[in-house]
């Protein structure tokens, strides 16, 4: 599959109502089942209301409602091309962007990165990483804030963000309070299946997983050790580290600490499509995971 050019874009989606008639399609669809008289029924768009009628009983379906465009007086069009920025940038798109790609107020251009955030953060979904015979990278990082003097885990104003990542596969990312055993055992063990190889550096709240079921081997940093002989690493989860990063402070300066869960998921759902970007469009406009939350 080809990326999505612009001009794909507006050849596939020229105005709202083929943007209306696409969410129609991918969320009901012709014969789709009235929910009022139990009938298969052909749907006929009304001119009064962004809504399909039943042919049988005139009840109406709301293609938008439930969705991150539900009760949004911005155009239907200019939210879906918001989608189209953000699937087809590695960096992201900061709200200021999107207030000069759409002619949007920023209040309104911020608004939409949220939800669009928060809907790749749904549609990743939360399944759990590794098992047997897999290996996944363990390592924390901080995000934001400014040293004043003091060094190491403990720095000031900074943000801790938990990451795992399955060799070759997914990564999955979470903001935590603090780097202490009994923050950092629960998500791993919700979120890494057990008989998993765990790789982490020697962080002293790792030391217990082996009792949790996990083949857990470390990497020493404090010893200039960074990968050893029998191939114990988190390289590839630091990579990602510096990735967001340098995103982060290129894209959008920084991120307050409310909000960096929703930045953090936004690279973790284009990282995990890393091998096949050119469908993230088309998944983002097609599936709706929160609706059935």
């Amino acid at each position: 599959m080809k990326p999505t050019t612009v001009r794909d874009f507006f050849k596939q989606f020229p105005d709202d109502d083929a943007c209306l008639l696409h969410l129609f399609n991918v969320r009901f669809g012709q014969g789709h089942e009235c929910p009022k008289c139990k009938r298969a029924a052909k749907w006929y768009r009304l001119e009064s209301e962004l809504a399909f009628s039943c042919q049988w009983c005139g009840h109406h379906v709301h293609p938008m409602v439930g969705s991150i465009f539900e009760k949004s007086r911005t155009p239907l069009q200019l939210w879906f091309y918001a989608v189209f920025l953000f699937t087809t940038t590695r960096h992201g798109v900061s709200g200021k962007e999107l207030q000069r790609q759409l002619g949007v107020t920023y209040k309104t251009a911020w608004r939409m990165a949220a939800k669009i955030r928060e809907h790749m953060a749904a549609v990743d979904g939360e399944k759990p990483i590794g098992g047997e015979g897999k290996t996944v990278e363990i390592d924390e990082t901080m995000v934001g804030g400014k040293r004043k003097g003091k060094r190491g885990r403990g720095a000031a104003g900074k943000t801790v963000v938990l990451g795992m990542m399955e060799k070759d596969g997914d990564v999955v990312t979470k903001v935590v309070p603090n780097v202490r055993r009994a923050t950092l055992e629960p998500i791993i063990t919700e979120n890494v299946k057990p008989e998993t190889e765990i790789h982490t550096d020697e962080l002293k709240s790792y030391n217990e997983l082996a009792k949790q079921g996990y083949d857990h081997k470390t990497v020493n940093h404090s010893a200039g050790e960074y990968a050893t002989e029998d191939g114990v690493t988190v390289n590839s989860m630091e990579n990602f580290w510096r990735h967001l990063k340098c995103s982060i402070k290129g894209t959008h300066i920084s991120v307050s600490p409310k909000y960096l869960e929703r930045y953090a998921k936004e690279f973790e759902y284009r990282f995990n499509r890393r091998m096949r970007p050119e469908t993230m469009m088309t998944e983002l406009l097609t599936r709706f995971p929160e609706l059935d939350a």
